[in-house]
């Protein structure tokens, strides 16, 4: 169950745990078909709204779908057009 209040001293050991079990190291598999999103950061032109979230909703379900079918993903942040 997840606490009621945040408490950022959790926050270091739980990275630390990630960190040390290699969950943000990228798995090379050798034949494996690579899968590729590139983000765009927000135009300047207007202001934030709920399209960007749902757009990065969106983007992050496609990419980890295609991790678990086996594919080697990366997710990109950008440059604007």
């Amino acid at each position: 169950m997840l606490e009621k209040s945040f408490d950022p001293a959790r926050e270091t050991s739980l990275y630390e745990e990630w960190e040390n079990s290699g969950a943000f190291k990228p798995s090379n598999k050798p034949g494996a078909e690579a899968y590729t999103i590139v983000i765009p950061p927000p135009n300047v032109t207007g202001s934030l709204h709920m399209g960007h979230a749902l757009n990065d909703t969106l983007q992050d379900i496609l990419i980890r779908f295609e991790r678990m079918r086996g594919k080697s993903v990366l997710w990109q942040p950008g440059t604007d057009h």
